[in-house]
């Protein structure tokens, strides 16, 4: 299994990882809802898209649910998107209408996806207003999270190549 890098740089969390797949196609599964539910979230955990609209200023809420009913709500507010090269959107935690919990951080999150012949490099550089906002995040686990989301990920790309 490819191996998931992270790194804090100040008030930035950096999280990269190589994977066997074309750019186009890792940056597919990264903007379209039946691809999204499938690999998103970590391990055992369902995610149910309630919108997508992949434009900027669209807005992804979704919701992700463990196999003991314990839900996550979230929202991403698209920013910048140039295909196949970047995303840059704003995460937020959610309530199931939408609303963002103002007691949660928001995080400035830009997906960059570079090219490596038939691989793609996957740095995602997550931007926090503060470093306690930052370490609220990270003592929730989220390196965790996100690399057992990114091995869902590689398994779905390989069963889709």
């Amino acid at each position: 299994m490819n191996k998931t890098l992270s790194r804090v740089e100040g008030r930035d969390l950096i999280i990269e990882r190589i994977f066997d797949a074309p750019r186009e196609l890792v940056f597919k599964v990264f903007s379209e809802s039946e691809h999204l539910a499938k690999w998103w979230g970590p391990r055992g955990w369902e995610t149910t898209n309630y919108k997508l609209d992949f434009s900027e200023n669209g807005i992804w809420h979704f919701c992700m649910r463990s196999k003991e009913g314990h839900e996550s709500w979230g929202k991403a507010t698209y920013k910048k998107i140039n295909e196949p090269e970047r995303i840059v959107y704003v995460d937020s935690f959610s309530d199931q209408h939408g609303n963002t919990i103002d007691t949660m951080p928001e995080m400035l999150v830009t997906l960059t996806f570079q090219a490596l012949e038939e691989k793609t490099n996957l740095i995602c550089r997550t931007q926090f207003v503060s470093e306690e906002a930052l370490q609220k995040i990270l003592d929730m686990g989220v390196v965790a999270g996100l690399t057992e989301s990114w091995d869902c990920l590689d398994e779905y790309l390989q069963s889709i190549k």
